[in-house]
């Protein structure tokens, strides 16, 4: 299964925001240039995680972006389904010539669904503390200490 660029960006922003130094708040920019990700799509990203609950934004001097409490303990599961959707793998209806004729017999798509749900099921213990444990935390840091080129 291949994730979308958003629920990519929204995994590595909480895994940024995870590591913020003492209390720092960086901003929707400084986020976007540690992810070397356009600004625009990290807004978008951002605002969507704040709607979800798992960040928190304060707009002016001082401002920045943080990881609420509900953000640090979310499930990757949660968060890959809210980014990804409910929908199928693949598009078995379709309209017109494109519909598959073997949709109203085919087990195809019933495994593909499964095999879907397995994959966020697999997820699902994971917490994004857990994802910035070990290894992950340090180079993350390294990461947004990295003076711009």
């Amino acid at each position: 299964m291949r994730l979308l660029r958003s629920t990519d960006l929204a995994l590595r922003v909480l895994m940024r925001l995870a590591v913020a130094d003492g209390g720092s708040t960086p901003t929707t920019r400084e986020v976007a240039a540690d992810m070397h990700v356009p600004y625009t799509h990290t807004a978008k990203v951002v605002a969507e995680l704040q709607h979800m609950g798992l960040v928190a934004a304060r707009r002016g001097r001082g401002g920045g972006l943080a990881l609420t409490e509900e953000g640090r303990a979310a499930s990757v599961g949660r968060i890959v389904r809210a980014f990804e959707g409910e929908g199928d793998v693949v598009d078995c209806e379709g309209t017109g010539p494109t519909g598959c004729p073997l949709s109203s017999g085919c087990r195809l798509r019933g495994a593909l669904r499964r095999a879907q749900e397995a994959f966020f099921a697999s997820l699902d213990p994971l917490t994004v503390a857990d994802m910035v444990a070990g290894p992950t935390g340090s180079l993350l840091l390294d990461i947004s200490r990295t003076p711009p080129v």
